[in-house]
């Protein structure tokens, strides 16, 4: 605590996971540093190679209480295969980092890094809560209600199973709750139709285990009802919902795209399309992943966020955010507590 009246949060970031490290990463934190100064005494440990990261900081005004560099030389691409970089990089900036959060020496871990890398890592230093099965990620879709739906898993794991998607929709209720302060968040299964009857066997018996919860589970959901926000908590395999989370993202560049074709068509389409920009900007950027920052690795003992790898220095600042309020929210004992009871 500094005078007893900031929360003093620490968090490891691989500085050298994005497309665009360490500047992106670097800017980022200072965003965040100026967002959360007035609240939060906010250290930044910035993981990877110390030259370059300070080349960066040079850059800002960071200042120098703000932040501290642990050099590494080694980095896990995103070509790397996740359990070989598990084996053969624990010099990397990723695993030194999230090494720094098993220790205790960082209240979370951030990388816009490898995304299997981080999950295996992670799972190997940090563990599991207790009553998870598999930890899960999660993404929060734009909705025409105003509030985004909670789509989970989106590629952590493509194992079908129904213990699974049950621990999912605890994860996601709880992280819901506790996080953007929404009472019995609603739960719905995805699957190829409405009724029932409808799906596989392994998602037959998701939709009984859920209906049987003390969740707030309405049924099933196809997948255009995803971003009507049918619902605030939608679960499915990872497999399935990586699909739905890369067709989302595609989402925003192809309409900018289409809107660029008709404003080349002509003039008065072009000033059409100039009166437009301010009321353009404001619905797309509900879909810009930059808003939400990253996702949440929910199920590992620990505060892990995932980026983008073309994550923004906006994009790396939200995801600071998004690692101190999981921090403060004390989410992970929340979720152990929800398992326990439904």
């Amino acid at each position: 605590m500094t005078g007893n009246s900031k929360n003093k949060i620490r968090i490891a970031l691989d500085s050298m996971g994005g497309d665009f490290a360490p500047v992106n990463e670097v800017q980022g934190a200072f965003l965040a540093y100026k967002e959360v100064a007035n609240s939060i005494d906010l250290e930044i440990v910035f993981v990877g190679n110390q030259n370059k990261i300070n080349e960066a900081i040079a850059q800002t005004q960071l200042p120098e209480s703000a932040y501290s560099i642990i050099h590494t030389d080694d980095v896990i691409t995103m070509h790397d295969d996740p359990v070989l970089a598990l084996r053969n990089k624990q010099g990397s900036s990723l695993f030194v980092a999230a090494k720094l959060h098993s220790e205790g020496k960082a209240d979370a871990f951030v990388s816009a890094g490898n995304t299997g890398a981080m999950l295996s890592i992670s799972t190997m230093l940090l563990g599991r809560v207790k009553g998870v099965s598999r930890p899960t990620i999660g993404a929060m879709m734009p909705t025409v209600s105003g509030r985004p739906t909670f789509v989970l898993d989106v590629g952590a794991t493509i194992d079908l199973r129904p213990r699974f998607l049950f621990e999912f929709a605890v994860m996601g209720s709880t992280f819901l709750q506790h996080s953007l302060g929404i009472e019995r968040p609603s739960v719905a299964l995805l699957n190829i139709g409405e009724e029932e009857t409808k799906g596989t066997d392994a998602i037959r018996e998701t939709y009984q285990m859920l209906s049987n919860s003390s969740l707030n589970f309405i049924g099933n959901i196809e997948g255009r009802d995803i971003l009507t926000g049918a619902a605030d908590v939608v679960v499915c395999d990872g497999f399935t919902g990586n699909i739905v989370l890369k067709l989302a993202e595609s989402f925003i560049n192809i309409l900018k795209s289409k809107i660029k074709n008709y404003s080349s068509r002509s003039f008065l389409n072009k000033l059409k399309v100039g009166m437009m920009v301010p009321t353009l900007k404001n619905i797309l950027s509900e879909f810009d992943y930059q808003e939400y920052g990253g996702v949440p690795l929910l199920g590992v003992n620990g505060v892990v966020i995932i980026g983008h790898g073309k994550s923004s220095p906006k994009a790396i600042k939200n995801m600071i955010i998004r690692s101190i309020e999981f921090s403060l929210n004390n989410i992970n004992s929340k979720i152990e507590n929800a398992l326990q009871l439904t």
